[in-house]
């Protein structure tokens, strides 16, 4: 039987980047039309490493969403210097959600990020005993590990040893790109959780090569073989609440990302939900989506459900070639492609 439309729990998104001023502004309504909630990524320049500086993120945010319900969950950018005191001030805070470990080098802005995870462990000591969320971008960065390995080799080398040493440290390994890391996942206890972008699901990484040079479909972790992708899908059919919904909308200019040398990440924000739906209906599992979107994620993080629904429907629709973004322009993803679903506007 065809499905022509479908009501969900409001969904959140559990990994986004909304970069700051005008291309905050530009970006963040994008996500607030369908999502409840979002862990707000903290790589800006200079890195929100403070309360104080995620307190003025904060107002930010909230004023580029004016007139809207949509609530920022902030975190802190975890570096070599970063203090068991000032995690102790994120714990105490009601906004503050989770600590981001980027390794130094690993992708946009984490230059400031962390050169050798034991220089951490009086701050991830205290995350532990406060019950803060570590948040992991899960590669190495050593130059001599191939870049399609690298996540598999951060399981071996970082996380898998950091579990050891802080077994009760809640961690989600974001953006999971292999089927070593949902082995992993699947392994190890009910502390540790990971979510699954859209582009991930959607594409392998032929869609790099396809034709050309893809920039728009260049990210980090980049897009691995066919077999991982399957593996991705095989993880969100299953319902298991470990995964969960993080797009990592990463927005750049056109410019950026068609230079000779093109920033990583993939711009998902404006059809976000809809691409999942597309997904999970390709893998005849829609009927998961909603837990998978709005339940899992705040389970996870001891958060509650949203109240509100949204509806989609079954109503082809075309991505624009391009949004403004300040005064440049972005290309989104899926850009210039049909879509099968469509949000309904809260209004209708």
């Amino acid at each position: 039987m065809t499905t022509h439309s479908i009501t969900i729990t409001q969904p959140d998104d559990w990994h986004l980047h909304l970069r700051d001023g005008d291309i905050l502004n530009s970006v963040a309504p994008f996500t607030a039309k369908q999502f409840q909630r979002a862990i707000v990524m903290p790589n800006l320049v200079p890195a929100v490493t403070t309360v104080t500086q995620a307190v003025a993120y904060l107002d930010r945010i909230l004023a580029a969403v004016e007139g809207t319900d949509f609530e920022p969950l902030m975190t802190l950018y975890l570096t070599d210097n970063t203090s068991a005191e000032e995690i102790t001030a994120a714990r105490k805070s009601c906004f503050i959600k989770g600590v981001k470990l980027y390794p130094a080098g690993a992708t946009t802005n984490s230059d400031e990020g962390v050169t050798d995870i034991r220089r951490c462990y009086p701050a991830l000591e205290e995350m532990q005993r406060a019950g803060l969320p570590l948040l992991v971008h899960g590669e190495v960065t050593d130059s001599s590990i191939d870049v399609f390995d690298r996540e598999k080799v951060f399981i071996d080398r970082v996380l898998a040893p950091l579990i050891d040493t802080f077994p009760e440290l809640k961690i989600v390994f974001e953006h999971i790109t292999t089927a070593d890391a949902v082995d992993f996942v699947l392994a190890v206890g009910p502390l540790i959780g990971a979510t699954v972008t859209a582009h991930h699901l959607i594409y392998n990484r032929n869609a790099m090569f396809e034709g050309g040079i893809r920039p728009h479909h260049y990210c980090l972790p980049v897009l691995k073989r066919e077999k991982h992708r399957q593996a991705l899908l095989k993880a969100i059919a299953s319902a298991n609440p470990k995964f969960f919904l993080g797009t990592d909308s990463a927005p750049h200019a056109k410019h950026r990302k068609e230079s000779d040398c093109g920033c990583a990440g993939i711009f998902s924000a404006p059809f976000a939900i809809e691409l999942y739906a597309t997904v999970f209906e390709m893998i005849d599992a829609l009927d998961k989506l909603e837990a998978f979107a709005s339940y899992h994620g705040p389970d996870f993080y001891g958060l509650p459900r949203n109240n509100g629904t949204i509806t989609l429907q079954k109503v082809a629709h075309r991505v624009p070639e391009s949004y403004p973004l300040a005064d440049q322009s972005i290309v989104p993803l899926m850009a210039g492609q049909s879509i099968p679903w469509q949000l309904v506007p809260a209004n209708d």
